[in-house]
């Protein structure tokens, strides 16, 4: 059972959403507005769904605000498909996205998809290439100086760093790092490593190439 906080403006959906994640076990506590939410009430929640346009606040924008707080996985419910907003919104901190209207049985997948990856288990301690993995916790770091990474850049990182070498596709990569079956996303892995190469290009290291026409690698 894990404990999921869904923000949307919109009853229905918030109804919609707490009768299919309780089916789980879940503790689903459903809020029609960010006002009145400490951040420090975020850290609480194991998985977040934020609706991307709300009155108040967007979600792009709370996003943006609680990822400094909490380092669980955060997904958008949204009805844009627009390839520059999902982008924007991975950009702010997100690790996925759902688009409105969905199904059931999706959104059950992506959200215990995210939920597992979060509890597996892991060996300590991983070096490639003059990246140190912390397993457990989740990080890595260069010359002993955490790199800033949200859990799918984390993950996306670890999964090329374990298969060093080998070129995987943007739909393996997807399936490999969220952990179900599905039809994969290229603009989320694509937007992902851009803001990897963006970080880790601050300490002077590049470890992820492209290799056109075919995916990425680990060097």
């Amino acid at each position: 059972m894990a404990k999921v906080l869904v923000i949307d403006d919109e009853p229905d959906i918030l109804s919609l959403v707490k009768n299919i994640l309780v089916k789980d076990n879940h503790d689903v506590v459903t809020k029609n507005s960010a006002i009145g939410i400490s951040l420090n009430d975020y850290s609480y929640y194991d998985i977040i769904l934020l609706d991307v346009m709300m009155p108040e606040i967007d979600g792009f924008e709370l996003c943006k605000q609680i990822r400094n707080v909490v380092d669980c996985p955060i997904m958008f419910l949204t009805a844009r498909s627009l390839e520059n907003d999902i982008m924007f919104g991975l950009g702010n901190g997100a690790d996925d996205y759902i688009t409105k209207p969905f199904g059931a049985g999706e959104l059950r997948a992506r959200v215990n998809a995210h939920l597992r990856r979060e509890n597996r288990e892991k060996r300590s301690v991983m070096s490639v290439s003059g990246v140190k993995f912390n397993l457990s916790g989740k990080e890595i770091f260069v010359n002993e100086q955490k790199v800033s990474l949200t859990k799918s850049e984390y993950f996306i990182c670890e999964f090329l760093a374990r298969y060093k070498g080998q070129v995987f596709s943007k739909e393996k990569i997807y399936e490999k790092v969220y952990g179900y079956d599905g039809e994969s996303d290229s603009a989320t892995i694509t937007e992902h490593i851009k803001n990897i190469r963006g970080k880790l290009v601050a300490f002077e290291i590049s470890p992820i190439e492209t290799v056109w026409g075919i995916g990425y690698r680990w060097l």
